[in-house]
């Protein structure tokens, strides 16, 4: 609650001092820099509150994730929309008082900042122990929306909006939790903004490249359907529910290399071994080489086993590529039970880059690598990711698939 008499002025002033020193002009190009957020004590031995710029926020928030997926300790982003409350002539005046019930409601050491430029204001509150995201709103909200209404009147302070964003999110039963929340990811919107000319390249080659594959590889697509028809009970194609992109739900398409009605927790109990690394890779008849798939697999038919091991049961994917589901290169789209199992750091691979029939890891060696080699291999695809490098990837494919390396 802001005080009354000579205390609230002096507050007023400090507030004051620290905006103006901390919103950038509208006409000043801004960098991507990470500044130290640093407190200066006052004469009345009460620190300053730094408001961050959007490009010094958007960096402490990665900073952040990243420390989090290290520490497994949680950390909890809420956003301030200011909304209309500060889109008047009295804005400057406005946002002041805001800022300074901020500050009354958070703690010294959570990072508070520009989340959008002038428009919404982000605060980072680390260090929350064990309690739930349901009490933290609570407590929060309490002392916001007393610290606005005595700054900014209770008219005003209904208007404004808060979300909160927890970070790492739990993972529940429900299936909801793969979905990811962008909101803690705003650099990947900036870096498709900065790269949308070479992106949209990149769907156009992916439109052309699956509509000739489709067409160019027609015969073959039914002489594939009729062994499997011939062969084994069942449909020709199989529908599998993946991830996409920030967790985003799709049905692949494969040819069907198993009997119908198989039973997946074979498949299931395999990749939780595999992901949490208790998995030794185990050499063939025919190379000496590790190898991390289940072998035997009791599950796939005679034809499946020739379709695996060419990769043609992958050959009706180019459809999903056609209609934006995947690209022809990318990370592969893992299930929902294997993303269950994901690091935290783990998750990364299906938020950074779209699915793909082809990558880095089909070129590397497939089977024979473990799976957080996987993981490095897709995340360092999307650090580095040009035009170029799609290119390489696609022309070493075919090579990697006529050698069959790692295929199973």
């Amino acid at each position: 609650m802001l005080e009354p008499g000579a205390r609230s002025k002096s507050r007023e002033r400090r507030t004051m001092s620290v905006l103006n020193s901390a919103i950038p002009e509208q006409n000043v190009p801004r960098k991507l820099v990470v500044k130290a957020h640093v407190s200066v004590p006052q004469m009345e031995n009460a620190p300053a509150r730094i408001l961050l710029n959007e490009d010094d926020f958007v960096s402490m928030l990665y900073l952040e994730r990243r420390r989090a997926e290290r520490t497994q300790k949680r950390f909890v982003l809420m956003l301030v929309d200011l909304g209309t409350v500060a889109a008047n002539e009295q804005k400057i005046r406005t946002t002041q008082k805001i800022v300074a019930g901020l500050s009354d409601a958070t703690r010294e050491t959570d990072i508070t900042g520009w989340y959008v430029e002038n428009s919404i204001i982000g605060v980072i509150g680390t260090e929350l122990g064990g309690a739930t995201p349901k009490l933290i709103q609570e407590r929060f909200l309490e002392k916001l929306r007393g610290a606005l209404e005595s700054a900014i009147g209770k008219d005003q302070a209904s208007r404004i909006f808060v979300s909160f964003h927890f970070f790492p999110k739990e993972i529940g039963d429900d299936d909801q939790g793969q979905s990811a929340n962008n909101a803690l990811y705003p650099e990947l919107g900036r870096r498709e903004e900065r790269k949308r000319f070479a992106l949209g390249l990149k769907r156009v080659i992916d439109i052309v490249g699956s509509s000739a594959a489709l067409l160019c590889s027609a015969p073959l697509l039914m002489v594939i359907a009729a062994a499997i028809k011939l062969t084994s009970k069942g449909p020709v194609l199989f529908r599998q529910e993946r991830l996409g992109q920030y967790g985003k739900k799709f049905k692949v398409l494969k040819f069907r290399s198993m009997h119908t009605n198989c039973d997946s927790t074979i498949h299931e109990a395999y990749v939780n071994q595999f992901i949490t690394g208790k998995v030794d890779g185990s050499a063939t008849a025919n190379s000496n080489k590790p190898v991390f798939k289940i072998q035997a697999d009791p599950r796939i038919t005679k034809v499946g086993h020739f379709l695996r091991k060419t990769s043609l049961d992958e050959v009706p994917q180019f459809w999903n590529v056609l209609v934006g589901e995947m690209s022809l290169v990318g990370p592969r789209p893992p299930v929902t039970y294997e993303y269950r199992s994901y690091l935290v750091w783990h998750r990364r691979r299906v938020l950074e880059s779209k699915p793909g029939i082809t990558g880095l890891w089909q070129v590397k060696g497939r089977s024979r690598i473990c799976f957080e080699d996987m993981v490095r291999l897709d995340l360092k695809y999307a650090r580095t990711w040009s035009l170029w490098l799609d290119l390489k990837i696609l022309l070493q494919t075919p090579g990697a698939v006529l050698m069959g390396e790692g295929a199973h």
